[in-house]
């Protein structure tokens, strides 16, 4: 059978293939999109977006304890897990199907099946019907990510989890513990110890959400400890031993290594890239650490190979991975493209209290030779957050004292994740910090204290 012939083939419909594949039609190309198990990839299936949902069902919950500060009643409070995760995988099934309705839309032609690169512009598609052969100048590999399992560690869906046995729970944890405290671990160890099961955190590094400022990570933890989360740092878990309805942790930390008895435990000590069995080895492509090797354009070195999002290495974020999608189509198109700068990039957690960031931490800055100013700003001196009842939470800004500029911003409190856009925006704009300064933000939100750790910064705040 003569193969099928396209300008651009993606491999992978996940938050980098799905938004390549369509700005790529939208230039008028000729696309198909290969996908071996669900449209919108983990991201929307068993990572982002389901997990959101279930984080918001532990919101509303919390709320609902706390209903008296509000002058409320509530009886009878409880909740069912299963009608908790029905509604998270809902929400996941909704917009999985939106996919393929802008797949027809857009008329990317959708291949379901398991793909591998068999020369230069090459594709064979394995789908239940038989094998598929396709070819194109351009091909972008978006093929993402998977939990990384650590020997000893490993899944088996019982009594210990990765994140997707964690998105549809066999059962309720009672005692669980959750090893890594990167977004996936603190967002599930978050999610169930709302829901009161009691949560031990073990974290290798000297401290919780590792990759944020230091000052954040602090704050962030001091509000875990509060809400009954037991948090080890600089500690590491050497075996598991299960039996039917336990786990017997060996957790080493400060040079001893102490057992402790759980009846889950959560893995979530990163990612590896789904390299494998693609044929890219074989046309020479560079593989380094479970990820492929690219240029800032996503190139792979070799001529029309491009690889996108998780695979190509950090920061496994799905708006990167969007980003560079809508990147690569413009550049096969012929257009001038900007590449995607990773520290232009905000990273959320969606945890209680939120965090979220951009740009260099304090201590980073200082590392980068930078003078740096910082400026604070707590959320008890904002009216907005004492009127929502949420007056814990800190926004910490970083400027370079010689030209003004914003060289990052972090914040953990309530609704961060949505306010960080702000800091994004004015980091792209190359704003200084008289720009921030002069912008009128509006009252009463929690966005005023955005403006006020600017002010800090310069020694002019007004609330603190």
């Amino acid at each position: 059978m003569a193969a099928q012939t396209f300008d651009m083939i993606v491999i992978g419909a996940g938050p980098g293939g799905y938004v390549a594949a369509i700005r790529g039609a939208q230039l008028g190309l000729k696309v198909a999109c290969v996908e071996r198990e669900h449209l919108g990839g983990i991201c929307l299936n068993w990572g982002c977006i389901p997990t959101k949902a279930l984080l918001r069902s532990s919101e509303v919950f919390h709320l609902m304890e706390r209903a008296g500060e509000f002058g409320l009643k509530v009886e009878k409070l409880g909740y069912d897990i299963d009608a908790v995760v029905k509604r998270s995988r809902g929400v996941a099934a909704q917009l999985s199907g939106g996919i393929g309705h802008l797949f027809k839309k857009n008329k990317v032609t959708t291949i379901m099946g398991e793909a591998m690169l068999t020369g230069k512009g090459k594709v064979s598609v394995k789908t239940d019907k038989g094998t598929e052969e396709l070819s194109a100048k351009n091909i972008v590999v978006a093929t993402g990510a998977r939990a990384r399992e650590l020997p000893g560690l490993e899944a088996d869906g019982k009594r210990v989890w990765t994140y997707k046995h964690a998105l549809q729970p066999p059962h309720m944890p009672g005692k669980l513990l959750v090893i890594g405290s990167g977004a996936i671990g603190i967002e599930f160890a978050s999610f169930y110890n709302t829901l009161g099961a009691d949560t031990t955190v073990v974290e290798v590094m000297d401290r919780v959400l590792p990759v944020e400022d230091a000052e954040i990570s602090a704050f962030a933890k001091k509000q875990f400890v509060k809400q009954g989360m037991k948090i080890m740092e600089k500690a590491m878990v050497k075996q598991l031993d299960r039996s039917a309805d336990k786990v017997v942790a060996h957790i080493e930390v400060g040079g001893k290594v102490e057992k402790q008895e759980f009846d889950t435990v959560i893995s979530a000590v990163g990612i590896v890239g789904n390299v494998e069995n693609l044929g890219l080895e074989a046309l020479g492509v560079k593989i380094d650490r479970t990820h492929v090797v690219t240029d800032e354009f996503c190139r792979t070195g070799v001529d029309g190979l491009y690889a996108i999002g998780d695979i190509a290495g950090a920061p496994w974020l799905a708006h990167k991975a969007s980003h560079e999608g809508v990147m690569v189509a413009e550049l096969i198109k012929g257009l001038h493209a900007h590449p995607v700068k990773p520290e232009s990039i905000a990273g959320c957690t969606y945890c209680h209290p939120q965090v979220a960031s951009v740009g260099l931490t304090e201590a980073k800055a200082k590392e980068a030779g930078y003078d740096v100013k910082v400026g604070r700003f707590s959320f008890v001196g904002n009216g907005k957050a004492i009127a929502l009842g949420e007056p814990q939470g800190l926004v910490k800004t970083v400027f370079d004292a010689k030209t003004g500029e914003l060289l990052g911003a972090h914040m953990v409190g309530a609704e961060v994740t949505e306010m960080i856009q702000g800091y994004v925006i004015g980091r792209k704009l190359e704003t200084t910090e008289q720009d921030l300064m002069e912008t009128v933000f509006p009252h009463p939100t929690l966005s005023e204290m955005m403006h006020e750790s600017v002010l800090d910064a310069f020694d002019r705040v007004i609330h603190m």
